[in-house]
């Protein structure tokens, strides 16, 4: 088990989806590099959140189109 954040270089926090290493990650992180670039959007996988203080606070979605969603809406609030 593992947690996929997402994190706007410019914004505060960053949202969490509990999910597991593999192909299927891997796949999700090219679908959502695809749709909303690399350049301000950073992700990375963590195996706790709690170590990783620079992400807080967390937003903790419960699958991969909550999370899209929510970034979508993100990128249109920052634009």
């Amino acid at each position: 088990m593992c947690y996929l954040v997402a994190k706007w270089f410019d914004n505060t926090g960053s949202l969490a989806l509990q999910t597991s290493r593999g192909e299927k990650l891997s796949e999700m992180v090219d679908r959502l590099e695809e749709r909303f670039g690399h350049d301000r959007l950073q992700l990375v996988t963590i195996t706790r959140p709690s170590a990783y203080g620079e992400y807080e606070p967390y937003t903790f979605v419960s699958s991969e189109d909550e999370l899209t969603d929510l970034l979508s809406q993100q990128a249109i609030k920052s634009s």
